[in-house]
């Protein structure tokens, strides 16, 4: 049970997600600015260690265990769902914002969960709060949020019995770090990193968020992934095979965001590459490089978001999405521009950004574990990072030709959203202290040296004179590019037709020999007992009664043997 009073913060974000349908105007406008900040107080009047219990079938739940991980996250979280329901308040849908809210709050239900029951109910709950955000884009949105549904809760499938195993096996139900050692861990672990956006199915968060609307995918970038690297972080702390699995996913992203065409699925793409550093520092282990995962994961939802809010703004302004249909903003976007430029030197590592002070402490931990080919892998994503985010997504959008489209900056909500957001890549760039002293583990590193500046700029320049020389082959057009979801898309469709196809013929088939036999046996009973049938026409009295006396000896004999 609670001691004193505790208010959980997931509970205040679910409830006003609840209440906020039945809300209008500038009640619901106040609702959504103060929930987040509401639940964000009360995360930091959480004290640390278990406040609240609840005995489930003999089982003691932790429902809310604290410490410095978890007051880091629910921090950011909070802050996300500020902004983000700040850009959205000129939204017409009530439903996707309701939903976002109670998505939100799972993620920090998740967050503070200490038990693995606890984790998986909330864990349950995002899927079904963030596949309703998807569909409320409208238009494409429906099917791919079926499919994203599919993915997610074929992943809840899979956390549910590694979960189940687990407690069977250690008849433990704490949350705790862990290693890959067992078959129900295995399945723990898979489920976590289908949520990360890792392989083989990394593919649904390119389908699913761009087809979220303008609003729904700043939502959706920053609560289902980053609670994947949380739990990572706190169950599978220096689980190895953790570090092929963030390089394969940096180096996917980059491939595929350069290849793309369409401005969101650049930044979806994108999410799956930065979420890929994570991984592969929670692989590193060492507390250099899980703090700065922490210390990225915090980082990366802030400087998404605003490079989604800036991407949102140009679609709300001028319904287009397509690199190839965009371009010259900046003559009458400048906000946006500028605010979309501050995230994409963010994402970047630029220095005095957030991105700076974060990514490097990865790079700094493999370099510390003596990791040379990790290291070098990590600097070639750098470069990759600027080509496809840092300067990509904003020459394509606001720069290169003049599209002709002369749309004015976004409302003051979506404006005030990323200015508030570009504050703080900025600031914490600047003074990155803050930051550091919430992370999980003392911090003894100093980002701002000579070398590490001159390094970063260098590669920054390099990756910059590599676009320019080869923009001719970067410029996209109006192509499709194909990745795994093909395989339940296309080729997953196209052997479910010939599956049912191949069905329908055995059923008719089936029937058809069924229907004939019966009509075969239905003519044999007729022959045999109907009125003319040899059983079924009257017989003589003495043939009857020799019948009768010859089965009754038969029976005596056989009776008598």
């Amino acid at each position: 049970m609670a001691e004193g009073l505790t208010i959980h913060p997931a509970l205040v974000l679910i409830a006003a997600g609840l209440i906020l349908p039945l809300l209008r105007g500038q009640v619901r406008a106040a609702l959504v600015l103060a929930a987040p900040l509401v639940s964000l107080w009360c995360a930091w009047s959480l004290p640390d260690g278990v406040s609240v219990t609840w005995t489930w079938l003999g089982y003691t739940l932790e429902v809310v265990r604290t410490d410095a991980l978890a007051r880091l996250f629910a921090t950011v979280f909070a802050i996300m769902a500020l902004g983000g329901g700040l850009f959205a308040l000129n939204r017409d849908s009530a439903m996707e914002l309701a939903a976002a809210f109670v998505y939100a709050g799972a993620a920090l239900g998740a967050v503070f969960a200490g038990d693995l029951v606890t984790l998986f109910v909330f864990w349950e709950i995002m899927a079904i709060a963030s596949t309703i955000v998807v569909f409320a884009g409208g238009g494409g949105a429906l099917g791919a949020g079926l499919r994203y549904a599919v993915i997610h809760f074929f992943g809840g499938v899979l956390l549910m019995a590694g979960l189940a195993g687990e407690i069977l096996q250690t008849g433990e139900i704490t949350f705790r770090a862990m290693q890959p050692d067992s078959a129900a861990r295995w399945l723990i672990l898979a489920g976590f990193l289908i949520n990360a956006g890792a392989p083989p199915l990394s593919a649904w968060l390119p389908d699913a968020y761009p087809e979220g609307s303008w609003s729904g995918t700043v939502f959706l970038s920053a609560f289902t992934t980053k609670t994947a690297v949380y739990v990572l972080l706190r169950g599978f702390p220096g689980a190895e095979i953790l570090i092929w699995v963030g390089m394969y996913m940096v180096f996917y992203g980059i491939v595929y965001a350069i290849l793309e065409n369409d401005m969101r699925r650049i930044l979806a793409y994108s999410i799956v590459n930065q979420v890929g550093f994570m991984v592969t520092g929670i692989g590193i282990g060492t507390e250099m490089a899980l703090n700065g995962t922490a210390a990225h994961a915090f980082t990366h939802i802030i400087y998404k978001a605003l490079l989604l809010m800036a991407a949102g703004a140009v679609l709300y302004q001028t319904g287009e999405r397509l690199c190839t249909r965009l371009g010259g903003l900046f003559r009458t976007m400048p906000l946006t521009t500028i605010c979309g430029s501050i995230g994409a030197l963010s994402i970047s590592a630029f220095p005095l950004t957030s991105g700076f002070v974060s990514k490097s402490m990865i790079s700094q931990a493999a370099a510390d574990q003596h990791m040379l080919t990790v290291w070098l892998l990590l600097a070639a994503a750098s470069a990759g990072v600027f080509l496809h985010a840092g300067i990509k997504f904003p020459w394509f959008v606001f720069f290169q030709k003049d599209s002709g489209l002369r749309p004015p900056d976004p409302p003051w909500n979506m404006r005030l959203a990323m200015i508030l957001f570009s504050a703080l890549c900025i600031g914490i760039g600047v003074v990155p202290g803050t930051l550091y002293a919430m992370l999980p583990y003392p911090v003894n590193y100093v980002p701002y040296t000579g070398a590490h500046v001159v390094g970063m700029l260098q590669l920054l320049l390099f990756s910059g004179l590599a676009f320019f020389l080869m923009l001719g082959w970067l410029r996209r057009t109006q192509t499709i590019t194909l990745d795994f979801d093909w395989f339940y898309r296309g080729f997953g469709w196209a052997a479910a037709q010939v599956a049912a196809k191949t069905g329908r013929a055995a059923w008719a088939t089936a029937t058809a020999t069924l229907r004939e036999a019966t009509l075969r046996l239905v003519d044999t009973l007729s022959r045999h007992h109907g009125p003319e049938g040899v059983l079924g026409r009257t017989w003589p009295t003495g043939t009857m009664a020799f019948w009768t006396t010859l089965l009754l000896g038969t029976y005596l004999v056989l009776a008598y043997l």
